[in-house]
């Protein structure tokens, strides 16, 4: 279990309130989440600057220390993907640790794939040499990132968000066959700065939409030097709702989806095995 947070806009705009100061904020859920299971089993923030992903992890809890706060201060961009770990396949690593880049290309995942020493060995065969060279961690996550972005390259034609959705259930197919009574659990995001897909299986996932600049309730401030001429969107994405008295809406369990032109979400469902 981990829990996860991604920020998309059509302009830049700060998340400092929901990484650290929100009353729900990433950092606070780090310290214990809904559930009450605490996730210190290191943290990542990922942006763009100047169309380059920008990543910086630690192993340690976000809560602990400065560095995580100082990070989210810092943070002034259009598209942000952040992550806090509580492992469950692969120890404590700056190479375990999410979220995952190659490139422009940036992934996180809440979850866990069951048994995944055996799903593994289906799923390298599947993986892109060029992908299977770059895994550097022993996790479930990048293995999936692999897999998914050699797809992608293999048949780009497809569109990244058939891709996601075809290599989504493939895992999923994989696991069944290994166990058909396992729970995969695959909350994932992908982003290259540009587009925004993700899903939603067997773990909590809410979002919100903003249509109109506003001034924060926890900081008083606006999050973002708004262009009059052109309207202001931006969706929230996270593991639990960020902040009290906003409209977070559940993310349908069993969906892949991605952020529309309109800052929305497109949703369909995964095919999964009966």
């Amino acid at each position: 279990m981990c829990r996860l947070y991604a920020m998309h806009a059509n302009e830049p705009t700060k998340v400092e309130c929901s990484l650290v100061k929100s009353q729900n904020a990433l950092m606070e859920q780090s310290k214990g989440d809904m559930q009450g299971y605490a996730h210190g089993h290191g943290w990542g923030v990922a942006d763009y600057q100047d169309g380059n992903a920008m990543v910086e992890k630690q192993v340690w809890a976000a809560f602990h220390g400065e560095h995580f706060s100082r990070k989210a201060a810092r943070v002034y961009a259009r598209t942000v993907v952040a992550h806090v770990r509580r492992a469950t396949v692969g120890g404590t690593s700056i190479e375990n640790t999410h979220p995952f880049h190659h490139g422009r290309w940036i992934f996180a995942h809440n979850g866990t794939v069951p048994n995944f020493d055996q799903v593994r060995e289906k799923m390298l065969d599947h993986i892109d040499p060029l992908h299977r060279s770059e895994i550097k961690g022993t996790t479930d996550s990048e293995h999936i990132f692999r897999y998914l972005l050699g797809l992608f390259l293999q048949h780009p034609e497809r569109g990244l968000f058939e891709t996601v959705k075809l290599g989504l259930e493939q895992v999923i197919t994989w696991s069944a066959e290994v166990d058909p009574d396992a729970r995969v659990g695959l909350n994932v995001i992908l982003t290259n700065g540009d587009h925004m897909i993700g899903s939603c299986l067997n773990r909590s996932l809410f979002y919100l939409v903003r249509d109109h600049t506003y001034s924060c309730p926890i900081c008083g401030q606006p999050h973002v030097h708004h262009d009059p001429k052109r309207s202001y969107l931006a969706t929230e994405i996270a593991s639990e709702p960020i902040t009290h008295g906003e409209d977070w809406y559940q993310v349908p369990n069993g969906t892949v989806f991605r952020v529309a032109e309109d800052y929305r979400l497109d949703i369909a469902p995964l095919h999964l095995p009966k």
